[in-house]
């Protein structure tokens, strides 16, 4: 099915680009999020007219995305689990807890924007995580994981 992009999508295209994907992905995911539309003739004369728009609120997106970027950027959370005294953890510390203890801090996250490289952290320590409030920005952010105190 071709569509032609309303914003940047990762691993497809930018804002513009008329690309072949498969119908699902186009009808369930690109198109209700409002990242895309299909290729007709009238959707891409609309597009040529909204296209300064579009670039615009897209640039807007970037420029707040730097800026929570740059807030972000050497943080140290701190989040507290129950651990045994080998220093494992009794359940993980996920990507959602990460963005919990952000929000605390007063930092717009969503549990989507946190990317854990390895997996749900399962041990006490210091492990690295980064944050991708935009596609072009990745930060990363130090989660020190800390033994609950009975």
């Amino acid at each position: 099915m071709q569509i032609i992009l309303l914003d940047k999508v990762g691993n497809l295209g930018n804002l513009g680009d008329v690309v072949n994907v498969k119908p699902g992905y186009a009808r369930n995911y690109l198109i209700p999020t409002k990242l895309a539309r299909r290729a007709t003739e009238a959707a891409i004369k609309e597009f040529e007219g909204r296209r300064a728009d579009l670039e615009k609120a897209a640039q807007a997106k970037l420029d707040a995305a730097k800026a929570l970027g740059e807030q972000l950027a050497g943080k140290t959370v701190r989040v507290v689990q129950k651990a045994g005294v080998d220093g494992r953890l009794f359940g993980s510390v996920t990507n959602n807890d990460v963005a919990e203890a952000l929000v605390k801090m007063g930092l717009q996250i969503v549990k989507s924007q946190v990317r854990m490289p390895t997996g749900p952290l399962k041990t006490v320590g210091e492990h690295p995580v980064t944050v991708a409030p935009h596609h072009d920005v990745v930060v990363e952010v130090t989660v020190h994981v800390v033994a609950q105190a009975d």
